[in-house]
């Protein structure tokens, strides 16, 4: 039987979390006297001399029928990056603790348990980047705290298989972190749909990538009210600002131009797939369930990374992560963006091939 007390720090159970007036008080106030705000307004030329909701009431209320739960059950962070070291910070004992990472996979995982004094345990994924049984053997017999899952997958792109991860739901004994950040890219349901089922499940989701709103910063956690409630008194009070707020009640008031969005990316990753694929110089496109697509290329990956940095296009080096040799991550891109990577790949080995063609002419002939 899970139980989600044992899993909380004592401290933090323990703890009197700040608490301003806006939290106390429930109604519309004719005057506000609470925060020692500026009264008067603001400098420049829109009014922002109040803080925000600390609990981002409206936003919550919208966003509840669109994924099917309660408020209680949703925190909004500061990106979902704040909702990860917090998660570390919830149930992980500075020097004593540790979490579990399947890699490759995000990177701000183990940032936010370094940062907290708290160890890494690796089992490595597959190197079609799947948990194996080996893998889920290890993570069921594993005493970390938290164990986080990232699927679709970042770098790799990839869903876990959902057998994968009812398995380690059901072995780990600590809370498990299912980071959906690419998931409306995906054709499977959300894990939101299955969280009366398994109360160790954090499913954590962003505005960043369907959604376009990466300049806001707001992420998504959705659990048990009760440990909604625990990330709720150890985050920031005014975690969250007017902007954003605003910026995200239009984004879910708008609907129909998420789901096109959504739609257009899809499509241009099939296409940028197949088109990657007819060149020489690729030797895999993995599979992806995202926005982006990771590729192995022959014979120099971090030569065709430095040579698309000539050219002004960046993308992401993953040669040095687990499993992941040879390998850049590419985003998709609009048309033009797409088109002018390819037509730079193609260059490449247009020029690799005459180069190669050169030399073996020279080694060849009778003055050689």
């Amino acid at each position: 039987m899970f139980d989600l007390e044992t899993l909380i720090r004592p401290n933090i159970r323990a703890m009197r979390p700040y608490s301003s007036a806006r939290d106390e008080f429930a109604g519309a106030a004719q005057v506000m006297l609470d925060a020692n705000e500026n009264s008067l307004g603001s400098a420049g030329p829109e009014v922002f001399n109040r803080y925000p909701d600390p609990q981002q009431r409206a936003v919550k209320a919208a966003l509840a029928p669109l994924k099917g739960l309660d408020p209680a059950q949703i925190f909004l962070g500061n990106g979902s990056d704040e909702a990860i070291d917090l998660l570390v910070r919830l149930s992980c004992r500075p020097g004593q603790d540790s979490v579990l990472l399947v890699p490759p996979t995000y990177g701000m995982y183990e940032v936010a348990a370094n940062l907290n004094d708290v160890a890494v345990e690796r089992v490595p994924l597959t190197p079609d980047f799947e948990l194996d049984e080996a893998a889920l053997v290890s993570i069921g017999h594993s005493a970390a705290r938290l164990v986080f899952l990232c699927s679709p997958n970042n770098p790799s792109g990839n869903l876990f298989a959902p057998a994968a991860i009812e398995r380690v739901l059901g072995t780990f004994r600590g809370l498990v972190v299912l980071d959906e950040a690419y998931a409306d890219f995906a054709a499977a349901p959300s894990w939101t749909t299955r969280l009366a089922e398994f109360p160790n499940l954090v499913v954590l989701q962003t505005f960043s990538k369907a959604w376009g709103l990466a300049a806001l910063r707001l992420g998504m956690a959705f659990a048990s009210a009760e440990l909604i409630a625990y990330l709720n008194k150890i985050k920031p009070p005014y975690n969250i600002s007017e902007t954003t707020q605003r910026h995200a009640l239009a984004a879910l008031a708008d609907a129909p131009r998420f789901a096109a969005l959504r739609a257009q990316l899809v499509t241009s990753r099939q296409q940028l797939a197949a088109d990657l694929s007819q060149l020489a110089l690729v030797e895999r496109v993995f599979p992806s369930d995202t926005n982006f697509l990771l590729v192995r290329f022959r014979p120099d990956a971090t030569a065709v990374y430095a040579y698309l940095l000539t050219r002004g296009i960046v993308v992401r080096n993953r040669t040095t992560q687990a499993g992941c040799a040879g390998c850049l991550r590419l985003t998709v891109g609009t048309e033009m963006e797409n088109q002018l990577l390819l037509a730079a790949l193609a260059a490449l080995e247009l020029a690799s091939t005459t180069a190669v063609t050169r030399e073996a002419s020279i080694s060849t002939s009778p003055a050689a």
